[in-house]
């Protein structure tokens, strides 16, 4: 029995009060509660998992106008303000008990101040609309992965999303104890303007208050802060993992297809613009995620779950060519979200698409865009924005593993940190233990930027397993978690990758390339190939990359080639260690086997030298 029992039932139909009844969760009712005292809907509607009424949210985002539906069946565009595109760091915090202290280098603020803060903005934001209530589940439902998850929002076209992103939830939560821990997420759109986006994006604010597993966003439509299950979620699983012994990990999972039909699962962390969807999506190989990992030790194997049911992806530079499967996702009938893309006669362009663009139509900027329109901030438009996206699910995908929902997850193998440098790493080298590869390779992941994002090229980011931005706890802790984790089982080979590495300004690999480095890691996972020890990890034998390029890709791999990429540049990873040795001069808990294995690394780098130079041809080891 909850307080707001009356409250729930006067906003919606006996059979909306009978869903959310029958789960028999206080918890649940309470969250439901609150929100429809401080948001004030017309009505409220209760999903469950079937179909009628996940289509009925699907045709309420068409109703609603927050998505207009395009020439192929099953297609939709959807439209957010020129302000709201991406991710904001600035409002994006975590609140904090006056009695607890989070890592300085993560953005917070005292919790009493944005609890009534997200109040104030949301008070009575639900007004003249239906509040929407849906339950989804991160992970495998059924299974140990599985972290059921309550949605409320007035907007459908974040339950549309969650649909296509998410396995379906309402019976984990029927199946398990009132007593369950489950994450919690309350948006408000804000008022909208004709378009249906935030009219106030200055009062985007995007808080978690991780004292009760809640997120909660106002002012917002951009799916990175409204779809409660995707970033949102992970700073939340991060601490329940940290209490509960496991890992949520920013990475893909894929399988490599070896010899004799042998099946070997990898995963990896890339930083944006390191080549993590394309290597997801390495033609030959499967897909099992591209975003985001549950690790859990299941029947004393090192297993990983998808922690999603779709793909929020970026649809820049998706073509025919270098992208065929979500080519043909884009191109074919079938249920798909297009955001932020140009639009004209039906039809959706964005850039990159591998053919001419229409020159006007309607975009992010503005109702109708011509081409060489300045946008509201006196800045040039594109047709496309560069942060468009596409969602789709899992089971659309040609080349998805057929495994990729396991109960138990799927064995991993081999872990691949890839980073982005053009002067200091080689493309793929292996670590000599778990603790080199995450400390040396995970805990100092960069990637450099391009004069064509920020206008100062070879700025290096330092970005932790690639989840810096999203901790939820201090950098120290979370490096010691991935070293303490599954210490007592046999762990994945961990591998690092630099697809960026360049000689006289030109790219060394080329786009194909990152599909050898792979075959080579599944072959290193089993012992089929020798490696050299190159001081700062173990690289090929020119004799088996010259064998997988001719195999894989059907060309001529000289030892020219080889020399290039496979150079050990001392002074470049020397500097990189020094950078890295002021970053963790400022972490106060940064572990004793962080500090070790770096001074290692920089010993076994510094005898190399003395023996051999400052730049050593891989033939010379």
């Amino acid at each position: 029995m909850s307080k707001y029992d009356d409250l729930i039932k006067s906003k919606m139909s006996e059979e909306n009060f009978n869903k959310l009844a029958s789960l028999e969760n206080d918890e649940v009712l309470d969250f439901v509660g609150a929100a429809i005292e401080l948001c004030e809907p017309d009505s409220v509607f209760v999903g469950n998992d079937s179909d009628e009424d996940v289509a009925y949210c699907r045709q309420l985002a068409i109703d609603n106008k927050e998505e207009t539906p395009l020439n192929i069946e099953g297609h939709t565009v959807h439209f957010d303000g020129y302000f709201d595109q991406a991710r904001k760091k600035d409002v994006t915090k975590y609140l904090v008990p006056a009695d607890e202290t989070l890592d300085p280098k993560l953005g917070q603020m005292d919790r009493d101040e944005g609890v009534k803060e997200m109040e104030d903005l949301q008070r009575g934001g639900y007004k003249g609309r239906q509040m929407l209530v849906r339950f989804f589940c991160l992970g495998p439902v059924g299974t140990e992965f599985a972290i059921p998850c309550l949605q409320i929002t007035d907007s459908a076209y974040v339950i549309h999303s969650e649909d296509l992103l998410y396995r379906r939830g309402y019976e984990e939560f029927k199946s398990r104890d009132a007593g369950l821990e489950f994450f919690k997420y309350r948006h408000a759109t804000g008022e909208v303007n004709e378009r249906n986006c935030s009219k106030h994006p200055e009062l985007n604010r995007v808080y978690m208050d991780y004292t009760q597993n809640t997120t909660l966003s106002v002012n917002t439509q951009y799916a990175g802060n409204t779809v409660g299950l995707k970033k949102l979620s992970l700073r939340l699983a991060l601490r329940k993992a940290d209490r509960e012994g496991w890992l949520a990990e920013h990475m893909f999972i894929m399988r490599s297809n070896g010899p004799n039909g042998r099946k070997t699962y990898l995963a990896g962390a890339f930083p944006s613009a390191c080549g993590k969807t394309s290597t997801a999506m390495i033609p030959g190989e499967n897909i099992v995620g591209d975003d985001l990992a549950y690790f859990k030790v299941i029947d004393g194997e090192f297993r990983a779950a998808n922690v999603e049911n779709g793909i929020f992806g970026i649809i820049t530079d998706v073509n025919a060519n270098d992208d065929p499967v979500i080519h043909k996702v884009l191109t074919s009938p079938g249920e798909v979200i297009f955001g932020n893309v140009l639009v004209k006669d039906g039809r959706p362009y964005w850039s990159g698409m591998g053919e001419e663009t229409a020159k006007d139509g309607t975009n992010y900027v503005s109702g109708e865009w011509t081409e060489g329109m300045e946008g509201p901030d006196g800045n040039p438009t594109n047709p496309s924005h560069k942060n468009a996206r596409y969602t789709v699910q899992m089971r659309d995908l040609e080349n998805a593993d057929p495994d990729w929902d396991a109960p138990k997850g799927l064995k991993i193998d081999g872990i691949i940190y890839g980073g982005r440098d053009s002067d200091t790493s080689v493309p793929v080298r292996e670590a000599y233990s778990w603790e080199h590869g995450v400390c040396t390779m995970g805990a100092t992941l960069e990637s450099e930027t391009t004069a064509a994002t920020i206008g100062q090229e070879g700025v290096r980011n330092w970005n932790v397993m690639s989840n810096m931005d999203f901790l939820s706890m201090s950098v120290g802790r979370y490096i010691q978690n991935n070293l303490d984790f599954a210490k007592d089982i046999k762990r994945p080979i961990v591998f690092g990758t630099n697809y960026f590495i360049k000689k006289d300004g030109e790219y060394l690999n080329g786009k194909l390339d990152k599909s050898i480095w792979i075959k080579w890691m599944e072959l290193r996972v089993h012992g089929d190939v020798e490696a050299i020890d190159a001081a700062y990890g173990k690289i090929p034998l020119f004799e088996d990359l010259k064998r997988l390029f001719k195999e894989v890709l059907d060309s001529d791999y000289t030892e020219q080639d080889y020399v290039d990429q496979f150079m050990i540049r001392i002074p470049e990873c020397v500097a990189k260690l020094d950078r890295m040795d002021k970053i963790f001069a400022t972490i106060d808990d940064n572990p004793q086997t962080m500090k070790d294995e770096m001074a290692a690394q920089r010993t076994r780098l510094e005898e190399l030298r003395a023996a051999k130079g400052d730049y050593i041809s891989p033939l010379d080891l």
